[in-house]
């Protein structure tokens, strides 16, 4: 591979577009780092005080936001918070680029500080989809289809949803897309760049079409990748269409790396051999524990498995399936802290769980209405009946239900497995 020279004379358009580029990228990862670079929570902490208050500031006064901006973590990176954000990094970027075009104008090229933001946005890049695509090689991200799930129509699940469901539903799949994901180690090294990008590229423009056209709220986020692996092979995209549309013989440009002292070259060599056993050894160990934690055994409870409602008597009235406000028609348990009750023609409602098995006492607390409790008794029948009976407010209930424990074989998505020959689709 060849080397940029060490002095070359760049356009101006060039320099504005580095400049511009520069101060965006270098602004994104500082305030968007999501746990890209290890421990850099620590740093963040210097100056989100201040971002918390400011960006709020900027959405009142110059975007004229009306509402209360909430600028706490609440699992979505596409709040009013984060695009007020851009929007601010942007203007900067923006301003920057104008005063810097203006005060510098003998600069011939920026290659040194090219290569140095190069590798803050080949590391950024590449250590955040390492540790997507672990979580996916493990299938933490995309779990299996839940009882909720199995138990919920297509058009109750949100667009997000359903791609969850979709793409955990595969355990090859999950292996596929993390596989593609962790290749973007290859971006850590000048040598394998340029492959990397390629793979990178496509991958991340396949994240962000399921994050647009599924309503997943990490939009800022996967734009943002993909713009970064675009403007990382956009140095080689004139090579690579002539080697790939025109046939022409090519040599593929490295990026100039400044000279460093010996000492210094080595340091960061080990730095970097430290960051990859760190992100892949650590980042490997904390995925298994939290799969194990979230959905491991231990994670589960003693009475997890679908109850589907056989009888139901409310206040030794017995209830029909035409009284839709009372009766349900599954109970589902999984985990130690959570149940959820779908009863007929009504929407599923989580509650709080509390199993007491040396009493066996079950409690059932609905979130939004705190007077809602269920206070029951357990007792088990034979291998499937289970009895229910107890009060809930000032009722009275008494419930008998017929219990799956693996309630993956009571579904067709879960059960029909995989089939070399196919005489007819089986599009169900």
């Amino acid at each position: 591979m060849n080397t940029f020279p060490k002095i070359n004379i760049w356009s101006i358009s060039e320099k504005i577009l580095f400049r511009f580029f520069f101060t965006y990228f270098t602004l994104f990862i500082l305030f968007k780092n999501n746990g890209a670079y290890p421990f850099f929570g620590y740093i963040s902490e210097l100056f989100n005080k201040f971002l918390h208050n400011f960006i709020p500031w900027v959405g009142k006064n110059i975007l004229g936001i009306t509402y209360k901006i909430r600028v706490g973590p609440n699992g979505s990176g596409d709040t009013t918070y984060d695009y007020t954000l851009i929007f601010t990094i942007a203007l900067i970027a923006l301003l920057s680029t104008i005063v810097w075009s203006f005060l510098d104008k003998k600069t011939k090229s920026y290659s040194k500080m090219y290569y140095w933001l190069t590798l803050a946005v080949r590391c950024y890049v590449g250590l955040m989809l390492i540790n997507y695509g672990m979580v996916k090689v493990i299938q933490l991200q995309f779990s299996a289809p839940s009882m909720s799930r199995l138990t919920q129509t297509y058009g109750d699940s949100s667009p997000m949803g359903l791609a969850w469901t979709f793409l955990g539903f595969s355990k090859g799949y999950n292996l596929f897309m993390g596989i593609a994901e962790v290749a973007a180690v290859l971006l850590l090294f000048r040598r394998t760049l340029t492959f990397g990008l390629i793979i990178t590229l496509m991958t991340t423009a396949n994240v962000m079409a399921v994050n647009y056209f599924y309503d997943v709220p990490v939009k800022i986020l996967s734009t943002h990748l993909f713009l970064m692996c675009a403007f990382l092979i956009a140095r080689n995209f004139k090579t690579l269409w002539e080697f790939f549309f025109l046939r022409t013989p090519i040599a593929l440009t490295d990026i100039y790396k400044p000279i460093l002292k010996k000492g210094i070259s080595k340091a960061m060599l080990a730095f970097k051999v430290l960051l990859l056993g760190y992100v892949l050894g650590y980042g490997t160990y904390s995925t298994l524990e939290s799969k194990e934690k979230y959905y491991g055994n231990s994670s589960k409870s003693i009475l997890r498995g679908l109850y589907e409602v056989d009888e139901f008597k409310l206040n030794d009235t017995l209830i029909s399936s035409s009284n839709k406000t009372k009766k349900w028609k599954y109970l589902m348990i999984d985990g130690k802290k959570y149940a959820k009750i779908k009863p007929i023609g009504k929407k599923s409602q989580w509650y709080k769980l509390t199993v007491d098995s040396t009493k066996n006492k079950l409690i059932l607390k609905n979130y939004r209405d705190t007077l809602e409790i269920y206070n029951l008794k357990y007792t088990e029948g034979d291998s499937t009946n289970f009895y229910l009976k107890g009060t809930v407010k000032l009722d009275t209930i008494s419930i008998k239900l017929k219990r799956t424990k693996d309630y993956k074989k009571k579904f067709l998505l879960t059960n029909r497995g995989f089939n070399w020959i196919n005489e007819f689709p089986y599009n169900r």
